[in-house]
């Protein structure tokens, strides 16, 4: 079964339209009402929606560290810093890891794009 992804709010809506163009199941936070959420916020909803969250935010890093050490559950980040890779990099990426990847494998942890040099 595919995994969904939920967008970070500042996910250039270009990468949420290629995914979609690729069946992948993908929220953003605009749509889920969340735009105005802190960072942990966001963190929070895709957890508890199941969905992997997609972000270029490095501030999510020092908050899954954070959780990490204090075993505080989340689900898996995916992240790409911004000027990273090419938007069609991450959208192969984000969806090899969707159609391929399995439930149990994707919580408390963070998969850096692009997943090969």
């Amino acid at each position: 079964m595919p995994l969904s992804i939920y967008m970070d709010v500042h996910i250039p809506l270009v990468t949420t339209e290629g995914l979609r163009r690729r069946e992948i199941d993908v929220l953003t936070s605009p749509e889920d009402g969340t735009a105005e959420l802190d960072d942990e916020g966001l963190l929070d909803r895709a957890t508890i929606l199941g969905r992997l969250l997609f972000t270029q935010d490095q501030d999510f890093l020092g908050i899954a560290a954070s959780r990490q050490g204090s075993g505080i559950a989340f689900a898996r980040i995916l992240f790409a810093h911004q000027q990273g890779a090419s938007i069609g990099r991450i959208i192969d990426d984000l969806e090899l890891i969707a159609s391929c990847g399995e439930p149990g494998e994707f919580s408390n942890r963070i998969t850096y794009l692009p997943l090969r040099a």
